[in-house]
């Protein structure tokens, strides 16, 4: 019986990276200041941001503030930042047997939505009608 190991932080990130620069040019470049980040599990203040307790319920998350509300006059702000959690979507893609590539792209377009203002709901209505 041969073991496989899990994608590492590092795997993850090469592939939100690789999903980021398949993106077309309008939209990349609207993203050029985003930084995406994988780790383990969200914090107890990135769950309570989006009023989830388990760790394990959360895969991805967009920290900042989305292009239609930004302006000019504001300054001093962290660049805006995508998060994917490798955990939960180890897991998810364990329960769900969807593959991890495909898991990746999807958690990185969702949370990229968010930064062009598109709520949960608008993504979940577009992803249905697609």
């Amino acid at each position: 019986m041969t073991e496989t190991l899990a994608p590492s932080k590092e795997e993850m990130q090469r592939l939100a990276e690789q999903v980021l620069r398949t993106l077309p040019e309008q939209f990349r470049s609207e993203l050029d200041r985003a930084v995406t980040r994988v780790v383990d599990f969200a914090t107890p203040e990135q769950l309570a941001s989006v009023d989830l307790d388990d760790k394990w319920h959360l895969s991805g998350l967009y920290e900042g503030r989305p292009i239609s509300e930004a302006s000019i006059w504001e300054s001093g702000e962290l660049p805006p930042r995508i998060w994917l959690f490798r955990q939960p979507l180890l897991a998810e893609m364990q329960e769900t047997g969807v593959g991890l590539e495909e898991l990746v792209r999807h958690v990185v377009i969702h949370e990229a939505g968010h930064h062009f203002g598109f709520s949960d709901e608008d993504m979940h209505r577009l992803e249905d009608e697609a």
